[in-house]
């Protein structure tokens, strides 16, 4: 064998080894099997962990009154195309009525699906992946106790290259952070930062994204553009806003600003969750807004 050749087959063995190293870190990942072994889920406190969550505000049938028809097809328009969100509700076969537990938390805190295929993070798992174990088998146990829908989900609207499932893979190990971001010192601000960062996802609507769509956190929660392309979402750090967390908390208990105005667009659905949270929670919530530090 000629120098030249073996040099080819030396860069050949390289490249399939970076391929193969390559498809290892970005395969879709999950839970070890014994993560929710043994979990049993409460329906009752499944319900707070699913308002808290925001689930309905997104997968709500356009034709329900009450927020409990998880039927899915609300749109949903970015800069990558538009997503459709999907049926989760207890139908098993067009909804997640057939998932297991250990599927439904690889879904919702691995962004993998059942079989196997990476979920957009229009999904917000990059927060969802901080919740309780324990809280994804009680939200779990109550979806169980909701209506089913034989609605089929509809397909996102996606261009290339964004419609290809396996570049998410890059995308997570690029953009899914470490852990929780703000510090925690006291109880309730411990109490407000899972609220905030892992069940809420407020920060999925209110810090800026990067290039390739991350959150950039060193903006935590300093206001970002709109997806859809109207108007900006606001700021919450200290320079953006002087509410008190007396004016907070009853904002997202009433949808009524210190100003007296009233909530609107998609932010009245999270009011609508909100409200049907604990006062304490909700101070838990304006405690850790009032802590955040300045945009940088």
């Amino acid at each position: 064998m000629g120098t030249a050749t073996r040099l080819l087959a030396i860069g050949a063995v390289a490249g399939a080894i970076v391929v193969a190293a390559g498809w290892f870190v970005t395969r879709p990942s999950t839970l070890p099997e014994a993560a929710t072994a043994g979990l049993v889920g409460d329906a009752a406190r499944g319900e707070a962990v699913f308002w808290a969550a925001g689930c309905a505000s997104c997968h709500t049938s356009p034709e329900s009154d009450e927020g409990l028809v998880l039927a899915g097809g609300q749109r949903f328009p970015s800069d990558f195309g538009t997503f459709v969100a999907p049926n989760i509700s207890s139908h098993p076969e067009h909804g997640i009525g057939g998932w297991s537990l250990a599927e439904f938390a690889n879904a919702v805190t691995q962004g993998t699906s059942p079989d196997g295929q990476h979920y957009y993070p229009a999904f917000p798992y990059g927060a969802y992946r901080n919740m309780a174990l324990q809280d994804v088998a009680d939200l779990k146990t109550f979806m169980d106790t909701l209506p089913a829908s034989d609605t089929p989900s509809g397909a996102h609207n996606l261009g290339f290259p964004f419609h290809i499932r396996a570049g998410l893979g890059v995308w997570k190990v690029l953009s899914l952070g470490d852990g929780l971001v703000m510090d925690a010192p006291t109880p309730e601000l411990e109490q407000g930062r899972y609220l905030v960062e892992a069940l809420a996802h407020c920060a999925e609507c209110h810090t800026p994204r990067n290039a390739i769509g991350g959150l950039d956190r060193t903006r935590w929660m300093a206001g970002a553009p709109n997806p859809s392309g109207q108007g900006r979402i606001p700021g919450l750090t200290p320079a953006q806003l002087d509410w008190s967390a007396a004016d907070i908390a009853y904002y997202l208990e009433s949808g009524f600003t210190p100003s007296f105005d009233s909530v609107g667009g998609h932010m009245a659905a999270v009011v609508r969750n909100m409200a049907r949270l604990t006062p304490g929670d909700r101070a838990a919530i304006a405690a850790y807004v009032k802590a955040l530090p300045s945009a940088e």
